[in-house]
């Protein structure tokens, strides 16, 4: 496993760029084979399960997350060259944080990122922002493409919070009670509670 702060992985590698506030979020996978059938329509399923859904515990921040692939596929299929991408930020507002230019906020990563680079992007954290995984979610969705063609498929899900936990078993998930969720619980009674933990 290698990670370098913007790559990570070893037989496919996914290189992530972009800033929360600037024009764009996106991603360079490499190593993905080719001849593999991309179903777009997958991918932004899964780029719109990360959405924000208006609810109390999620961002106010309302994008559409349209992925743009810029290269690596032809016809539906990977060429087997990297596959690039990317997710135009539309309510990119940098002047909002115009106040926090000299202010550190607790509980972010805004004095770290000063003091391991020297500087940090106030406008929402650039890179440290929550805004970043994004494009971890596009490269995850192609990952799950490929894991697919082997028979593997992967389900998240939030089992607990603090001590409120489950109370049905977990298997097999409704995936749609997941993504109906607020906090992404499968299990109705025990979500709800942890809406008020």
């Amino acid at each position: 496993f290698r990670m370098s702060g913007n790559s990570f992985g070893k037989a496919l590698v996914l290189t992530t760029f972009g800033e929360s506030h600037g024009i764009g979020v996106g991603g360079i996978l490499d190593g993905f084979p080719s001849n593999i059938e991309i179903d777009l329509s997958f991918i932004q399923s899964e780029l719109d399960r990360r959405r924000s859904k208006g609810y109390l515990y999620s961002t106010s921040r309302m994008e559409e997350d349209k992925i743009q692939v810029l290269s690596g596929l032809f016809d539906n299929k990977s060429t087997g060259a990297p596959i690039a991408f990317i997710i135009w930020n539309k309510d990119h507002k940098p002047e909002d944080y115009e106040h926090l230019k000299d202010v550190y906020r607790p509980s972010h990563a805004d004095f770290t990122y000063k003091q391991k680079y020297g500087n940090y992007d106030y406008r929402g954290s650039g890179r440290a922002s929550a805004r970043e995984t994004v494009a971890r979610v596009a490269g995850g969705a192609f990952a799950k493409t490929l894991l697919k063609q082997h028979s593997i498929e992967i389900t998240a899900y939030v089992s607990q919070i603090g001590t409120i936990k489950m109370k049905t078993d977990p298997w097999p998930v409704d995936t749609a009670a997941i993504f109906n969720s607020p906090v992404s619980c499968p299990d109705e009674e025990a979500g709800q509670e942890m809406m008020t933990f």
